[in-house]
């Protein structure tokens, strides 16, 4: 049996100006805070200096972008943007800051894995807010030619932050231990596979040819968002290759013995 349009139609206006990505911006929001939540307690009490350091960095990706999901929620981070050709489209320019202050956090959690100097992080994250800022302007512009450029321009930018990822940083994650080793690869592999997904979606949405509505677009970006930022933190505050190496390993029972002699 169907839902009843309605119905469904009541629901969304509860959620405030009656449009699906409304639905879609609050489901993303009680995700995000969820998320945010459930790592602050599974922090909590961890001593570790190292691990305390991850716990830090991660509990900010999902608390940020659970402000900047909110913000769209109520309308707030979205402006109008009047094509050449006299179209209008809404932006959520509130999405874009929340990528630009959480995506070098994502690939911080990751250099610190890997153990790679200074330079390479600042590299690294340089050209990650080159890749954010450009796909900004290009959703803000007016011409096809202009939004095309840009949006080029930032996936060759991601393009050169995925490369440094399968290249650099794996081979400085291949010098340390099997289980930051593992941790590292499977991180990598979902950054990969979900950040590769944005720029298509980019492309094939509203603010590229507009194949893909807005409502479906903003369930997608949802999904990518909760998945690479939950998931990803789910997966790394769970592995042991976030403790320090001077975690003391447990006594064995003839150390013990030792001792008492």
């Amino acid at each position: 049996m169907g839902m009843d349009p309605i119905a469904l139609q009541a629901g969304f206006d509860l959620l405030g100006d009656g449009r699906p990505e409304t639905l879609w911006l609050g489901i993303g929001t009680l995700l995000m805070i969820i998320g945010t939540f459930y790592f602050i307690a599974q922090g909590w009490g961890v001593t570790d200096k190292e691990a305390r350091e991850y716990y830090a960095i991660t509990i900010l990706v999902p608390g940020i972008a659970s402000a900047a999901y909110l913000a769209m929620f109520f309308g707030i981070g979205v402006t109008e943007v009047e094509l050449a050709s006299g179209a209008v489209l809404d932006i959520y320019y509130a999405r874009y800051a929340d990528w630009l202050f959480t995506t070098p956090l994502l690939l911080l959690d990751l250099a610190l894995l890997a153990k790679v100097d200074r330079v390479s992080i600042g590299t690294l994250i340089g050209v990650d807010a080159l890749m954010i800022v450009t796909g900004l302007i290009g959703a803000l512009s007016k011409t096809p030619l202009a939004r095309y450029t840009w949006w080029l321009f930032s996936t060759i930018a991601f393009l050169f932050v995925l490369y440094y990822l399968l290249t650099s940083l794996r081979s400085a994650a291949a010098q340390r231990s099997e289980e930051v080793q593992s941790t590292f690869n499977t991180l990598t592999a979902l950054v990969a596979v979900l950040w590769t997904a944005y720029p298509i979606l980019w492309i094939v949405g509203t603010e590229g040819a507009g194949v893909v509505g807005l409502g479906v677009e903003t369930l997608a970006f949802m999904v990518l968002d909760v998945t690479a930022k939950v998931g990803f933190g789910f997966v790394l505050l769970r592995s042991r290759a976030i403790l320090g190496e001077t975690e003391a390993p447990e006594p064995s029972a003839g150390a013990d013995a030792s001792a008492a002699d």
